[in-house]
C-alpha cells in the first residue's frame, strides 16, 4: 500500500550532502545533559532548546530529517507552529523514536533487550497523524567477557525486524539501529567480529518479516576500538573496517546507511564519515544520523541563555556544513576553522 511512499521517503532522507539530526533524547537523557550546564530540565526548556536547533537559518541545506521524541512531536515552536509542521515547511522530514528503552535481558546478566512492541501499531498510527514520516528503534549490544550472547543478539534482531514491519505497515520508514556500544576495552578486531554477527542476524530477521529493504535505513555503529582499549584504531583503519563489515552484511537494496556517533567527538565522527566516503563508490549512501556529534557545540554555547541563541545556531550550522562535506569525502580539518 505504501511501497512507493516508503521508497521515496527513504531516498529523501539520504539525499546528497544531507543527513539526519537525532533530537530524540529521552527526558532523562536530555536532563543529564542540561544538568551539566546548570540548565533546568523541564518541558519548556526542552522546547526552547529544540526550537533553537530547528529554526537555525539555512540548516535545511544539510539536514534532511529530524528524529523527535514523544514530548517534542506534540510541542509547538516559540512561533506557535507544531514542530512537525515547522520542519515540513522547511522541507525537513519529521521522524519519531518509537522504542521505550532497553531493559535487562532475563537470565543474561550485563545484556539488554529493547522494549516497545506492545501497542506499537496504535502508536505508529497516531505518530503518522501527527506528521511523522519515519521512525527509529535502537537496540544496544554490549561487548564484554563472554558477551554478547547469541540469545541477546537474536532477541534484539527479532525486535528490530518486528518493529520495522509494523512501521512499514503504517507507512513510516523504519530506521533500524543495532548499536554495538563503545564501552569496554575490546580492540577493533573484536568489534568487527561482533558487528558482523549482529548485522547478519538483523538482516536475516528483516527478511523473515518481509521488510521492504528499499523502504528502510540502517543506523549502525562504526567498527572502532572500545573506549578503554589502549590501542585505538586510526581514522583510516576505522573507515576501512567499517566499510568492509557493511559490504559483507548489508544488501545493496538498502538505500542508505546513517551512522550513529556513539559518543565520539564531533570532529572525529565527521572525520570517520569523510574517510568512508573517500573509499567509494558504495552500493548505498553513507550518511549521518548524529545526536551529540551535531548538537554538543551548540548546546554548550546556548547554556540556556536567549542571548546565546545566534552563536549556538551558528555552531549547529557549522557542524551540519562539516558533515555535509563528509558526505562527499571533501571534509578537511581546515573547514573546522572556517566557522
Amino acid at each position: 500500500m505504501y511501497e512507493r511512499e516508503l521508497k521515496e521517503t527513504a531516498r529523501a532522507l539520504v539525499a546528497p550532502r544531507k543527513g539526519i539530526l537525532a533530537a530524540d533524547e529521552s527526558v532523562g537523557t536530555i536532563g543529564k545533559r542540561f544538568a551539566k550546564l546548570g540548565v533546568p530540565s523541564t518541558a519548556e526548556t526542552h522546547r526552547v532548546y529544540r526550537d533553537m536547533l530547528f529554526t537555525t537559518p539555512g540548516v535545511e541545506e544539510f539536514i534532511s530529517g529530524i528524529i523527535l521524541y514523544d514530548e517534542t512531536i506534540r510541542q509547538e515552536s516559540l512561533g506557535g507552529t507544531l514542530f512537525p509542521r515547522l520542519l515540513a515547511e522547511k522541507a525537513v522530514i519529521p521522524g519519531i523514536k518509537v522504542d521505550t528503552g532497553a531493559v535487562e535481558l532475563a537470565l543474561h546478566p550485563g545484556e539488554k533487550v529493547t522494549q516497545g512492541l506492545d501497542g506499537l501499531r496504535e502508536r505508529l498510527a497516531e505518530y503518522r497523524s501527527l506528521g511523522a514520516r519515519f521512525t527509529k528503534w535502537r537496540a544496544v549490544i554490549t561487548i564484554g567477557a563472554g558477551i554478547p550472547s547469541k540469545a541477546c543478539v537474536s532477541a534484539n534482531a527479532q525486535a528490530l525486524a518486528r518493529y520495522a514491519a509494523l512501521a512499514q505497515e503504517a507507512g513510516l520508514v523504519p530506521i533500524v539501529e543495532p548499536e554495538v556500544l563503545m564501552d569496554g576495552d575490546h580492540d577493533q578486531e573484536r568489534c568487527e567480529l561482533v558487528t558482523l554477527g549482529v548485522l547478519r542476524s538483523v538482516f536475516n530477521e528483516l527478511a523473515r518479516q518481509g521488510v521492504l529493504l528499499e523502504g528502510m535505513l540502517l543506523k549502525p555503529s562504526m567498527t572502532i576500538s572500545g573506549k578503554s582499549c589502549p590501542r585505538q584504531a586510526g581514522v583510516q583503519d576505522v573507515a576501512e573496517a567499517t566499510v568492509s563489515t557493511l559490504r559483507r552484511t548489508v544488501p545493496a537494496a538498502v538505500p542508505g546507511i546513517v551512522f550513529l556517533s556513539g559518543g565520539q567527538s564531533s570532529e572525529l565522527a565527521t572525520a570517520h564519515l569523510n574517510a568512508m566516503n573517500k573509499l567509494g563508490p558504495h552500493p548505498w549512501e553513507l550518511s549521518y544520523s548524529y545526536g551529540r556529534a551535531l548538537q554538543e557545540p551548540a548546546l554548550t554555547i546556548w547554556h540556556g541563555e536567549q542571548a546565546n541563541v545566534a552563536a549556538a545556531q551558528a555552531a549547529f550550522y557549522h557542524r551540519g556544513k562539516c558533515n555535509s562535506a563528509a558526505r562527499t569525502g571533501s571534509y578537511t580539518p581546515e573547514l573546522e576553522r572556517q566557522q
